[in-house]
Parts: structure tokens; sequence; C-alpha cells
């Protein structure tokens, strides 16, 4: 499962709501990249694939596809406010090693193939 906090799902649905598409969905993976070896990747989808793992939290539907779903299985989504700005934060169980800036992670099982890192 894949968790979206309250303010995670407040600020989704604010963000459909300016984009004019409340049917669509959030689509949630990885991919290999990064400094550690996988990186997060969120936007919007309209369309299912074969093995799509769905859910819905507070009222936003969440798509996983089947490659992704076991590298993030358990994850966690938040929205925080700062002083400088807001942004997304994710919490995933499954990481066992981040880059600095915490969008790359590897996992026990898997490292992806990281990339060259711009410091």
């Amino acid at each position: 499962m894949i968790t979206l906090t309250e303010s995670a799902s407040l600020k989704v649905k604010e963000m459909l709501a300016a984009e004019g598409k409340p049917d669509v969905f959030l689509r949630v993976g990885v991919r290999t990249g990064g400094c550690s070896g996988f990186t997060y990747g969120m936007g919007w989808d309209e369309e299912m694939k074969e093995g799509d793992e769905t859910f819905e939290q507070n009222g936003v539907k969440i798509v996983v596809d089947k490659d992704s779903y076991p590298y993030i299985k358990g994850t966690q989504i938040d929205f925080k406010e700062s002083m400088m700005g807001g942004g997304f934060s994710i919490e995933n169980p499954n990481a066992v090693a981040s880059c600095g800036c915490g969008s790359s992670f590897k996992t026990a099982l898997a490292e992806g193939k990281a990339e060259k890192c711009d410091d």
C-alpha cells in the first residue's frame, strides 16, 4: 500500500483542481538513475496499465506500476510547507540508502543504476 497523508492529499486535490482535471489519478513510480540508483516519479495519468496497483487515500486515487511497486510498497507521501516553500516528502521503508537530496535511493535487494551526482 502507498499512503498519502492528509496534507499531501489536500495538496494533490488543490493541484488537480488548478489543472481542471478532477478525473485523473496520481501515478507514483520509480525509474533507474539518480545518485543512489533509483529516483521517484509522480505525475497525472488517465490510463490504467495491466498489473497496476491502485489505492485510494483521502479521496485521491493513487496508481503504481507493477515494476515500481516492490521498491515503494509501504511508502508514505507527505506534503510540508516551510518558509522556503513547500514540497512532497517520501518515506520509503524499503530504502536502505539515499542521496543527500532525498530523491534517490537503493533497496536491500536492488541498487538500480546510479548516475554521477551534480554537486
